[in-house]
């Protein structure tokens, strides 16, 4: 039994988002990570150009989709989940907490059709649980602090930590998001950190910090350990703490976190048509 599933990442320039296909090798049994449905918001249009490139990577290879994992529910992104679903019957999952973030969200967009139960995805996952991919296994790290439903997903020897680590050059997410935590973020990122030091981490974003020339996806918990700018090995939580708050307070929001959050507390659905045929995002003023 291979412990290594084949990794395959798409990233997308428009939102810094990396999309993964991950394969087990043996039985090419696949599942997606945050997969991502393209926004223009100057004029509010969708497209699934790059949720169609993780299509025809999966079916140009002969593998089997079972499942689309959501790490989080984006601000930055719209998901292409429920798109992806509709394709291909493959179920999406999610952190089981997500009902936390539903409940805040859904009252800011009085989105009457959500109702707050998770039930707009297909499987909630908590700490310790498992998902088959063929002869690997998903397991499920509940680690909440960027928001409090975010998960990883180890499988093998790989780590896909969503937006709680960036590369070591970069540092750590933010925690100021409504149920976020700098407190949580840090006891999370320590049990990422405590996996075995050659596994082999995927992050969620690169925004290509400077002094770097190209943007970056895959690392490892032991460089993270040896070298993460924000929380390397002997950071403590206080210190840890003072500094995302400091930072956290100098950040301005998300260019698509009002969009994106519509979209994926419904687990990738647009809000219902209304009686005059169209779609229609909100933008709640001066609530965030």
């Amino acid at each position: 039994m291979s412990s290594q599933p084949h990794v395959e990442a798409f990233f997308d320039p428009a939102t810094f988002t990396v999309s993964y296909v991950v394969h087990d090798p043996a039985t090419l049994h696949a599942a997606i990570i945050d997969p991502v449905l393209d926004f223009t918001p100057r004029n509010a249009r969708t497209s699934t150009q790059s949720a169609d490139k993780l299509l025809d990577y999966v079916q140009t290879r002969g593998l089997q989709l079972k499942w689309l994992l959501e790490t989080h529910a984006h601000a930055d992104h719209l998901s292409a989940s429920h798109y992806l679903r509709e394709k291909t019957g493959a179920p999406v999952v999610i952190g089981a907490h997500i009902t936390e973030v539903q409940k805040v969200f859904a009252t800011l967009f009085e989105a009457d059709d959500v109702a707050p139960d998770g039930s707009q995805f297909d499987r909630l996952v908590d700490d310790g649980d498992t998902l088959p991919l063929g002869e690997l296994e998903i397991r499920v790290l509940h680690t909440p602090g960027h928001t409090p439903a975010c998960v990883t997903y180890h499988i093998g020897d790989a780590a896909f930590v969503g937006d709680t680590l960036f590369m070591p050059d970069y540092g750590t997410a933010r925690s100021d998001f409504p149920g976020g935590s700098a407190e949580a973020l840090y006891r999370s990122i320590r049990k990422i950190l405590a996996l075995p030091g050659d596994t082999r981490m995927f992050v969620g974003h690169d925004y290509l910090p400077e002094g770097r020339q190209e943007y970056r996806w895959q690392t490892s918990v032991a460089q993270q350990n040896a070298g993460n700018v924000h929380m390397h090995e002997g950071v403590s939580e206080a210190d840890f703490v003072a500094m995302r708050r400091a930072r956290d307070a100098q950040l301005e929001a998300p260019l698509l976190i009002l969009p994106s959050l519509q979209v994926n507390i419904r687990g990738g659905a647009l809000p219902p048509i209304t009686q005059n045929g169209h779609v229609y995002l909100k933008l709640p003023m001066n609530a965030i």
